[in-house]
């Protein structure tokens, strides 16, 4: 069991009604990375491993936070995102057109999303709760097992699935997890005591300064 850092992908294209059209930083996304990247130069944080989804988000935040220098970029489609655009389309042709206008409106309707869709009442869509569940628990097992701290490039669906796993949350915690998770956010699991244990969440210490306040994003 080893140490394991999972960091959310930049800011992507915030406009976006469809995942293809989600699927790429914005210039700020970028800069996120970068910043995230000189951090851990200054923080003399060091890597055995590194692991990327294969989303085009991931493997640009990767890019512009310098990952490579820690060694080659494992590609790995478990850990890519749950597929929004498909629970939503699915979510739309049973129960009706949504256009969330605010914040909390968003919340409600994904809050709602995820419960019919872990619920098994989405019909046709192309990834079911289990299996994202299962591909998550999977993944994170497998990088835990191998040897020398990892680094590890996902999205905040993810990220905030793992945290469940490991805290037990029920539907309304998950739920605010993932709305809470920023982008670059950094998140740490490490062994204590024989288990794997959850010991930083949401870490942006990269943004942290006053001229930076504005670059703090959940979308």
């Amino acid at each position: 069991m080893t140490h394991m850092t999972l960091i959310r992908h930049g800011q992507a294209n915030t406009h976006a009604t469809d995942e293809a059209g989600y699927d790429q930083l914005s210039e700020l996304g970028h800069q996120q990375a970068r910043w995230l990247g000189e951090h851990f130069i200054q923080a003399g944080q060091e890597f055995a491993r590194v692991y990327s989804g294969t989303l085009k988000r991931h493997l640009q935040t990767a890019e512009s936070l310098g990952a490579a220098r820690f060694g080659e970029v494992v590609e790995d489609a478990r850990l890519n995102e749950f597929p929004y655009y498909s629970l939503r389309a699915a979510y739309e042709r049973q129960f009706g057109a949504v256009n969330p206008q605010t914040q909390e409106e968003f919340a409600v309707l994904l809050c709602e999303l995820l419960e019919k869709w872990e619920s098994n009442i989405l019909e046709d869509v192309s990834e079911s709760y289990a299996s994202f569940f299962n591909r998550v628990t999977e993944v994170m097992d497998h990088i835990a097992a191998g040897d020398g701290p990892a680094l590890i490039v996902t999205s905040g669906g993810f990220i905030s699935t793992a945290i469940r796993h490991s805290l037990g949350f029920d539907l309304q915690s998950w739920t605010q997890t993932c709305l809470a998770t920023l982008n670059t956010s950094v998140h740490t699991w490490q062994p204590i005591a024989g288990r794997r244990h959850i010991t930083q969440f949401n870490a942006v210490p990269h943004l942290d300064t006053p001229d930076r306040h504005e670059a703090k994003t959940f979308i």
